[in-house]
């Protein structure tokens, strides 16, 4: 199914948005992406010829040079919070809320999908502040709340408040269960980049208190990382601080691109080290494609 965001009507339905989408990733998937997060180590038992070699503990091998695999059992279902940026500047571009509608569209097909598999679900929507934070759990009457609450952010109008992720995550991480799935839907873009530093403190936080993490990085790519805007005079406005400035896009490009990329690439590598999923989510591309993609590859690697 392929779903643009120039295709989508602002009141459309999102739970059969979400259903179809869901429906979309169980014909790319084998299994779960998910299946395995909240599983504890149980025993060793000896390895028997012709199995998987997938479990074998290597140090125990090393140590009494015999095969032993790991056995594991099941400590819960997964939870899962979802937390969604909702500052000014996912509202971006104006006309069109693509960055926030992305968000909110992709988030319902996850919330979806892991309620498929029973497992439990909560959000967090955020700016310089939780402003919202609702209990994990796995029924359909919760389900369809959260639903209504992404329904929300999609038609709501930008508040005043600047980004203040550092922040949030830091509060998130000491609020959820432990061993918990957090899935980040972020421009990335705090209230002062200047401390930048202190984002990356916040998504190791999360990974000291032993949270999976996967970070839905949510940009119009070619405006806001390259700055392909026509060459002529063009008033821009802060979408958090409502400051304006009138300027060639030219006469800026190469600097802004370089600055810009300099950040992406930054986080994109921290991700990396942290051991956290950085997902590239171009609001100018295929919704679909963009979630079915990631899934896929993550299945593969489980």
């Amino acid at each position: 199914m392929k779903l643009n965001l120039q295709d989508i009507r602002q009141s459309a339905n999102l739970e059969l948005l979400a259903r179809q989408l869901v429906e979309g990733f169980i014909t790319g998937l084998h299994k779960s992406p998910y299946h395995g997060f909240s599983v504890e180590f149980a025993e060793h038992r000896l390895y028997n010829e012709g199995e998987s070699t997938r479990h074998i503990d290597w140090k125990a091998y090393a140590r009494t040079d015999r095969l032993f695999t790991k056995q594991y059992e099941e400590e819960t279902n997964l939870r899962c919070l979802i937390a969604i940026d909702t500052s000014p500047s996912m509202f971006y571009p104006a006309e069109t809320k693509a960055k926030i509608r992305f968000s909110a569209i992709a988030a319902a097909a996850m919330a979806y999908m892991l309620n498929l598999q029973r497992d439990a679900v909560g959000l967090c929507l955020f700016s310089d502040k939780i402003d919202t934070l609702t209990p994990v759990k796995s029924s359909a009457s919760h389900l369809e709340k959260l639903l209504i609450l992404l329904h929300g952010i999609m038609n709501q109008q930008p508040g005043k408040s600047q980004t203040q992720i550092a922040r949030v995550l830091h509060e998130a991480a000491e609020k959820i269960h432990k061993r918990s799935l957090v899935v980040l839907f972020s421009d990335m873009f705090d209230g002062d980049q200047e401390h930048a530093e202190e984002i990356f403190k916040a998504l190791q936080h999360l990974k000291h208190n032993k949270h999976e993490v996967i970070v839905f990085h949510v940009m119009d790519y070619d405006t806001e990382l390259t700055f392909q805007f026509e060459d002529k005079p063009i008033e821009f406005i802060d979408l958090e601080s409502n400051a304006k400035l009138k300027l060639n896009p030219g006469d800026i490009r190469e600097s802004y691109t370089q600055e810009a990329l300099k950040f992406y690439d930054n986080l994109k590598l921290r991700c990396h080290q942290y051991k956290i999923d950085f997902v590239k989510a171009d609001v100018r591309e295929d919704v679909n494609t963009i979630l079915q993609t990631y899934l896929i590859k993550r299945a593969k690697m489980k």
